[in-house]
């Protein structure tokens, strides 16, 4: 269904509708903002438990911090839990970039570790 008119041409909200846009537009903003903060905290809360995983990685006697397979199963997981309408690609890329953030603080830890000891 087209918003356009019969007569071809496109409507022109009125007034009270574009009230009610800025409305709608500015609850919805707020809503993202809301999800940005959780997002920062679960990102964060990831990121933690990505360093306890290092310290259990090191402990254990592992020396690499990057461990493909279990980076495939991590994706493989996210792709399999995906709804949408985010595409696949798009997913993907964000959740490869949260691992390699991860992995950039089980490295720094391990440096700071190496340096310490």
């Amino acid at each position: 269904m087209s918003d356009t008119p019969p007569d071809g041409r496109p409507h022109r909200p009125t007034p009270a509708e574009r009230d009610i846009a800025a409305a709608e537009l500015s609850h919805v903003r707020d809503e993202i903002d809301a999800l940005d903060r959780a997002l920062v905290e679960l990102l964060n809360r990831r990121a933690t438990l990505g360093r306890e995983a290092g310290r259990a990685k090191a402990l254990a006697g592992r020396r690499a911090v990057h461990d493909p397979e279990r980076e495939r199963e991590v994706l493989l997981r996210v792709a399999m839990a995906n709804g949408g309408p985010l595409s696949q690609v798009d997913l993907l890329s964000i959740y490869r970039r949260i691992v390699a953030a991860t992995r950039s603080v089980e490295h720094r830890d391990r440096d700071r570790r190496a340096g310490a000891g």
